[in-house]
């Protein structure tokens, strides 16, 4: 899991400019912006902070999706 210093600066990089853009942890292994519902996967301790990778799950209800994610 990445450090909580780290976890209060995070910002899902879509929403960043026009809202907050503050992500909720979600079973250790995701980041759910609060603004869109896009999912951020952690991989390996790492947050994958891509605006593509969030699209990738957006559709995805949170009890849905893998954990531990898919790594590349």
């Amino acid at each position: 899991m990445p450090s909580a210093e780290l976890l209060e600066i995070l910002r899902c990089p879509h929403c960043v400019r026009e809202k907050d853009g503050m992500l909720t942890l979600y079973k250790d292994a995701w980041l759910i912006c609060n603004d869109c519902g896009r999912k951020y996967p952690i991989v390996d301790d790492i947050p994958i902070m891509l605006i593509e990778e969030g699209d990738k799950w957006i559709a995805t209800d949170a009890s849905n999706l893998p954990v531990p994610p898919p790594a590349k």
